[in-house]
């Protein structure tokens, strides 16, 4: 086995620990394996679940080709070539996936269905979309009108079909989409329940009109990915959200950094966040080292009255470590280029994530959909779609997003260098209407979006996934654009795609006939 392999079969195997309810099936096998247990043990797995998918393997991959981190060696150096194979995130498709999330989620909604727990089902529609759009913008068109069937008595199907990526978002005849699952999870939200989802919801302790804020907001979410290429669509989901509560849309979606739909790990090793674990504590933990394009971004990017730093480097970044013995920072940050060649310095001194990132001791939180990113996507929509909302601007909107990240990060701050209110408004002003350079829109409609993208993705550091995302779909944050100095793989340009697993076009030649290259995009990806 080679250390590729072994980097999988690590971090999946804290996976199935914790989902211990569900057997380690293959895709196309039966959703009746599982053993039969109570709704309030697969809903917290299922959650913390889908957290680890995006935070683990496929995250090491986003963060690497969206230029938050550098492929030291292992996996990501491959990644950092822009070099994909077959042989890649197997596991994160079949383990972390269809036979994690996917699969508990399916089962919390049909056995929820049957018992009126509608609460556990409103919940699980909402965060199965989330995991669809995870599958959907990773490989593009996936099994979902047949999946998760199944070769059962009652006319399964073990090789399931290809559906196209945009009947996955907008729905077919055969399926409803992701907008109209999480139009029904809101809906199952309102119908009551016979048992209360309490502690088993672990990201908001059954707080049933934050699932709702949390899944209207990611109905924004997936419009915004999809606005590039179908901007008429996209403005028809904003319209629709704003439209709720008699347009009071700050009582519809996520308007405050407490009511992210966020997931916490624990402290203790083997229950930490994978972002930590692959970076601090596991065998591979020096594969991968911050990238001198994201501190350069945050010490470049300053108000013209100022030559400070964006005050968010020290608590996203940590400083080189003296040596093994010593562990004061040193005066700066030891990062490399994306695409240079390996580095030779002791690895002890690398510059890795801090704590706004991966938590004290790991616990995260691992950022799904957050108010930051929220702001930005109506502010992006503002500009991109011609919507109207109430009482902002983008301008406002745009001001908000970063408000809202630098108040998050505070909280999560290195006890060295505290994030403190009056650093924030210092380097952004103390209101949109008096924002320094920093923090106004400024330019054409490609440069404001340019700059929205850009905060998004400070904001959004740690989920490299959602980078990749708007990376593909806008081009921005400009700064990523150049190519890596040792850029290879298909026509060595930044893959766009990941590839189907051998092992599973192997077992369902459906997905044989569906291969495209790393370089052909998405459906949603018109940029």
């Amino acid at each position: 086995m080679n250390l590729r392999k072994i980097s999988k079969v690590l971090f999946v195997l804290p996976v199935t620990l914790v989902l211990g309810c569900s057997d380690f099936l293959d895709i196309n096998d039966s959703p009746n394996s599982p053993v039969d247990v109570p709704l309030s043990a697969i809903m917290g797995p299922a959650i913390g679940g889908a957290a680890f998918a995006n935070a683990n393997e496929l995250n090491r991959f986003g963060a690497v080709v969206s230029d938050y981190l550098y492929g030291a060696a292992g996996s990501p150096r491959s990644y950092d070539t822009y070099v994909l194979t077959g042989g890649d995130f197997g596991n994160q498709w079949t383990g972390e996936l269809w036979n994690g999330p996917l699969i508990m989620f399916d089962k919390i909604i049909k056995k929820g269905t049957e018992q009126g727990n509608f609460n556990y089902v409103g919940v699980a529609k909402i965060m199965q979309a989330y995991t669809w759009s995870l599958v959907t913008d990773v490989w593009g068109d996936i099994p979902y009108s047949e999946a998760l069937r199944g070769e059962t008595a009652d006319g399964g199907i073990y090789r399931p079909k290809v559906d196209s990526q945009e009947s996955i978002y907008k729905g077919s005849a055969e399926k409803p989409g992701l907008f109209a699952l999480i139009r029904e999870g809101i809906a199952d939200l309102d119908k009551g329940t016979n048992l209360p989802l309490g502690a088993d919801d672990v990201v908001y302790g059954g707080n049933i009109a934050l699932w709702k804020r949390a899944g209207y907001t990611l109905m924004l979410r997936l419009a915004t990915t999809i606005s590039v290429k179908d901007p008429e669509y996209a403005k028809s989901i904003f319209n629709e959200v704003l439209a709720v509560n008699g347009g009071a849309w700050r009582n519809t979606v996520i308007s405050n950094n407490s009511h992210n739909l966020s997931v916490k790990f624990g402290g203790a090793l083997g229950s930490q966040s994978p972002t930590y674990t692959y970076m601090f504590v596991s065998l591979f933990m020096n594969e991968l080292i911050v990238s001198k394009r994201f501190t350069d971004l945050l010490q470049n990017n300053t108000p013209t009255n100022t030559t400070d730093d964006d005050p968010r480097l020290p608590v996203l970044v940590k400083k080189g470590q003296r040596t093994p013995t010593d562990p004061t920072p040193t005066a700066d940050w030891v990062v490399f280029e994306n695409g240079s060649p390996p580095p030779t310095v002791n690895p002890v001194t690398f510059s890795k994530w801090n704590t706004a990132v991966v938590g004290a001791n790991g616990v995260g939180p691992v950022r799904l959909v957050t108010n930051a990113g929220r702001a930005f996507m109506m502010a992006e929509a503002i500009l991109r779609l011609g919507i109207t909302v109430p009482g902002e601007t983008a301008q406002t909107l745009y001001y908000e997003g970063i408000r809202a990240s630098m108040d998050e990060y505070g909280t999560l701050t290195d006890a060295a260098f505290p994030l403190t209110s009056a650093a924030a408004t210092a380097y952004i002003g103390a209101s949109s209407a008096t924002a320094t350079t920093v923090a106004k829109l400024a330019g054409s409609v490609d440069q404001q979006i340019n700059q929205i993208i850009t905060q998004k993705y400070i904001a959004m550091a740690g989920n490299g996934l959602e980078a990749w995302n708007d990376i593909r779909r806008t081009g921005f944050p400009a700064h990523t654009q150049p190519e890596h100095q040792a850029a290879a793989g298909e026509d060595g340009k930044r893959p766009v795609r990941a590839r189907y697993p051998d092992a599973d076009i192997a077992r369902n030649p459906n997905l044989g006939a569906a291969v495209k290259k790393t370089n052909e995009k998405m459906w949603w990806d018109a940029n």
